[in-house]
Formats: C-alpha cells, structure tokens, sequence
C-alpha cells in the first residue's frame, strides 16, 4: 500500500527475502489469523501453530544447518517478526524463542545441549523461554534474587521469576541465577531447566492489557535439582552473556514496532478513505491528510533506522547504545502511530473488532519489557559521556 512514496528497503531486497515474505504472509492467513480471537481467550497459543511454523520453516532461522536451522542472517529473522506485528498478531511468542534463546545457546552452549536443544527448537516441538525479571527486579538484572547452589554433583535451584513470556507453554527455559559455591556469591549464572523437573512449577498466565493470546506467567524454583550439565556457558559470567544478548532483543523489540506501526497506518488509510464524514471521505479532510503524511515520514525515518541496525547487527557492529536507540525510537514512534491513528478511526478506533484498537493495548507494554525507555537513555547517555571521556583522555597525550 502506498507503493508510490514507499522506500525500497535494500535490507530485505534478495529473491529469498521476498520468497520468506510471501510464505509469512500465507502463514499468517492460514495458520494465524482464524485462531487468534480463541488464543486471546485462552490467554496462550495452540501447540500446533508452533510445530506448523516449525514445519514451515519460520523458526530459528539463524541456528546454523548442522542444528536443524536454515545458516540464514538475522535480517530475515527481522523480516519475519516484522510481517507478524504489521498483520496485528502479538500471540505466537516466535521471536522470543528465535531471536532470543536460541542464540543463547548457539554461542554459549556446549556441543551436547546444541545437538539436544536446537533441533528441537527449529521444529515446535520445545517451546522456550528465558527468566531474567523478579517481582523485585525488572531492568536492574545485578539484583537477581534466584540462587543456584552448588551441591557438588548438581546446583539447587531456588526462586521465582516474572513477566515470563512463553513461560506457561515452555519446555525448556534459561534462567539466570545468583550461583553461590561453598556459601559464596560468585556472580550470577545461566541455566537449561527442563519443565518437567521436580519442584518447577509455572502461575496461571497473566491477563494483561494488551498482547492476550501471547503467554505470560511465573516461573517457581522450589529446591529444583539440576545436573552440572545444565550449566549454560560459563559460571558467574551470567550477567556478561545477557549485556551481550539484550542489544537483539532490544533490535526485535524495535523491528515489531516498525512493523506494527506499518500495519496500523495502512489499516488508517484503508479506513479513512472509505469513511465517510459531512458526505465525504474522511480522508479528503485537511487534518487527516496532514497527520497521514506525519506518521507516513515519522515510518519511514524509523524504518530507514532499524533497516541500518539490522546490517550492523549481521556485520556484528551493532553496538549496545545503537540498539539502545532503536528500542526506545522505534518504540516511542509506534504509540505515536497507534494513537493518532486511533483518533482518525474515530469511535470505532476504541472497539476491539478492530485492529487499531488491538493495536492500541498491545503496543503500550514495548516502551516497558526489555528494558525500559528510560532505562535505554541512560545506557545511550553513557555511552556518550565515555565516549568523551576517552577521546578527553586521548587529546591529553598528545
């Protein structure tokens, strides 16, 4: 829609960019779009949309063949959880599992658990999820309360995470807990728990706002017993894994606001010239052709933006400030979208038969969950005072 004044995006330019997108696309209508009003009744997805995805080929793309993945780049990741957002379905929880697990154990496991878990993930049939956030903490990550204890031949899990999507439906999780051998806190770490372990338990998922057909819940550690072998990566050096996974996150996080604030300004375009309003389309109103042609621009810079970060995430240049950025823009420009939007449907943007409306609840919660917005300026603010610092420290030697 809107081909004449759209940019082609170079990021998703090949044969099999386009190929992935048609076969999205008819995903979305086949296997997505006649259940989704069920899921957000039952506040989680079907098993079988995740092993047709899997079927389909649109999971974990990234995870090289040997593992049952396709060796594809991140951009077609990208391309995937944009088409999802942009069609208005929240409820399949595929980029978390994808984009964020997966790589986790791609770059940190050891040979045995990719050769265990991968395959697995690539076809549906385990669903994950990863538990970082407690009732006590949210984006400060260093005041993990969960404790892993070394008990010689195995860890002893115990705690409690939140906010976890994926989280009732998973069958296997990474949870970062404070490791503690012989009584002392040696820094937090990663861990595989399997759901089906003794004293692992998970809450009812949560009925939120917005995103209702994606899975959230607890996640209980009570005296869980977990062999050596589960140890993800190395010990103590938890937190280090997660600043270096969070910039994807961070990255995806953006990518479904781009997408979902497309889909929401082509779905106001379609509304607004077949609305009518004193005899005539509420398009051939001034007021909506000038907030039209905003957030048509406000799109396109974004998109420019995020289409910049996706090449030098694949390049792995991608820094942590960048990506930082493109959370909170991206982000902040897709409410912008949805409200706008919301007011040009009028009445009708406020009833939940339509998209805009699903939209409107939906998108709130990305300014909040990996983290904050604010949380993503001071990182960016940071990283600018130490950039200037440096280059201070540099000018004084010469």
């Amino acid at each position: 829609m809107f081909k004449n004044i759209k940019l082609k995006r170079s990021v998703y330019a090949t044969e099999e960019h386009e190929l992935l997108q048609k076969t999205t696309q008819h995903f979305i209508e086949k296997e997505i779009a006649p259940y989704h009003a069920q899921w957000e009744e039952d506040s989680m997805v079907s098993r079988e949309v995740w092993l047709k995805a899997g079927e389909t080929g649109l999971l974990c793309l990234d995870v090289p063949e040997q593992y049952g993945g396709a060796g594809l780049d991140f951009s077609f990741c990208a391309l995937i959880t944009e088409e999802i957002l942009k069609a208005g379905y929240s409820g399949p929880g595929f980029f978390l599992h994808s984009d964020i697990v997966a790589p986790y154990i791609v770059d940190y496991g050891t040979e045995e658990q990719k050769k265990k878990w991968l395959p697995k993930m690539c076809t549906g049939e385990v669903i994950t999820a990863i538990g970082m956030t407690e009732p006590s903490c949210g984006s400060d990550l260093q005041a993990l309360k969960t404790t892993a204890e070394d008990r010689g031949d195995h860890y002893l899990v115990n705690g409690q995470k939140t906010f976890i999507t994926n989280g009732y439906m998973s069958d296997l999780a990474i949870i970062a807990a404070r490791t503690i051998v012989d009584g002392e806190f040696i820094g937090i770490s990663l861990f595989l728990i399997e759901a089906d372990r003794a004293g692992f338990s998970k809450g009812k998922p949560f009925k939120k706002v917005g995103m209702k057909a994606q899975d959230t819940c607890e996640l209980f550690f009570d005296n869980v017993e977990i062999p050596k072998d589960n140890l993800l990566g190395e010990i103590g050096k938890g937190f280090v894994y997660m600043m270096q996974k969070l910039g994807r996150e961070r990255l995806s996080v953006a990518l479904m606001a781009v997408g979902g604030a497309e889909g929401a300004l082509e779905n106001t375009i379609v509304y607004t010239t077949s609305r009518e309003a004193f005899k005539q389309p509420v398009a051939a109103f001034q007021n909506t052709q000038f907030k039209l042609a905003e957030l048509a621009t406000q799109l396109q810079i974004h998109q420019t933006f995020v289409d910049r970060c996706v090449e030098l995430y694949c390049n792995k240049e991608l820094s942590a400030e960048t990506a930082s950025m493109a959370k909170y823009s991206c982000t902040d420009m897709h409410q912008h979208v949805v409200d706008e939007c919301v007011q040009l449907h009028g009445g009708y943007g406020y009833m939940w038969e339509y998209y805009i409306a699903r939209a409107y609840a939906d998108n709130r919660v990305a300014r909040i969950y990996a983290g904050t917005n604010e949380i993503m300026k001071l990182l960016i603010s940071r990283g600018l005072l130490r950039e200037m610092h440096e280059a201070n420290k540099r000018a004084a030697k010469k």
